[in-house]
């Protein structure tokens, strides 16, 4: 499924088996997960490297358009046969400032999956075996219910752990990341407060089902104060929300690659050592990190599935809010 510009619908193509380079593996896809950060893909507000047009253009050598979308892949690497996980972080310099520091995802040259180098959302990719992550048996046995993990659980994962020891946290916008880190902090006995779409009544009864003490609309105030917000919806206004809803000392964490923008807000609800920052992509020692925190936690992915050639589907009902959990390509 390919993408020939922004704002085009995704379109179903024939294209020869890849030609792994030197320095990457053949993989045959088994699933890919549908994430947000495809839908601004998609709409122009995330690009490849060097060709403009969006708010957001992370660094990297990308070959432009078309591009194959999908970052959350799970494949059959064809030179061991092993079953990886392939995510969003597809490639580092290994010798900048950030690599050398353990600071991978901020590498100013990197490649990411789906984006400047050729994603899941297809029979067979190509990937760099440095950041094909190793699965757990028991996890490459399901690839549909493994996919989410590889973003929407490896980058909520790095979004959670800056919430530092936070007892009470809110979670904002309750789709495919929030769902499977609400299983994590429960685990870890964090009380868990979800916001959702206001009116949006079946995500509130999912977050409930998942163990949240309390859901309710984005636009309400939780019963108590928060020590961390943890926000996944691409929502600026829901900043200064949650900045108002932590208690002093609280952070607030965004954690995807686009935000439409935040609004002014008066000094004094920052004020009390108040924290707002960002979330940038992921190191490949969160995912050996999620993926140990999910064994134990005895996550479960609830995901709904798509053919390949409903990739475009599965996009509008991202948008929309039509899923529960996370979108799944199966191919």
């Amino acid at each position: 499924m390919l993408l020939d510009e922004p704002g085009r619908p995704l379109r179903a193509a024939e294209l020869p088996v890849p030609e792994p380079a030197d320095d990457q593996v053949l993989v045959r896809v088994l699933a890919c997960g549908v994430c947000r950060t495809d839908l601004h893909i998609r709409d122009g507000e995330v690009t490849p490297s060097g060709t403009g047009g969006g708010e957001v253009t992370p660094s990297g050598t990308g070959g432009g358009y078309p591009i194959t979308p999908g970052h959350q892949i799970v494949g059959e690497r064809q030179d061991t046969g092993a079953v990886v996980g392939i995510p969003w972080l597809g490639w580092t310099c290994g010798v900048c400032r950030y690599c050398t520091t353990g600071r991978e995802n901020l590498c100013d040259r990197a490649r990411f999956t789906g984006l400047d180098v050729p994603g899941g959302f297809a029979e067979w990719t190509v990937a760099d075996p440095r950041f094909c992550l190793p699965l757990p048996a028991e996890v490459a046995a399901d690839p549909i219910a493994a996919a989410p993990l590889l973003c929407a659980g490896l980058i909520g994962h790095r979004t959670y752990r800056f919430a530092g020891d936070a007892e009470r946290i809110g979670i904002y916008g309750f789709g495919a990341a929030a769902h499977l880190v609400c299983q994590v902090a429960v685990h870890e006995g964090r009380r868990v407060y979800a916001f959702t779409s206001p009116g949006d009544e079946e995500a509130q009864a999912f977050a409930r089902e998942l163990g949240a003490v309390w859901a309710g609309g984005s636009d309400e105030a939780p019963p108590d104060e928060l020590d961390a917000a943890l926000i996944f919806a691409p929502v600026g206004p829901l900043v200064p929300a949650a900045l108002r809803a932590v208690a002093k000392g609280g952070s607030v964490v965004c954690g995807g690659i686009h935000m439409s923008d935040i609004p002014s807000f008066p000094y004094a609800d920052l004020w009390g050592e108040r924290v707002i920052r960002s979330v940038a992509n992921l190191t490949r020692e969160d995912g050996a990190s999620f993926l140990e925190a999910a064994r134990a936690a005895g996550v479960r992915t609830r995901t709904t599935s798509y053919a390949l050639d409903e990739a475009e589907r599965a996009l509008e009902d991202l948008r929309h809010g039509r899923l529960e959990g996370a979108a799944v390509l199966t191919i």
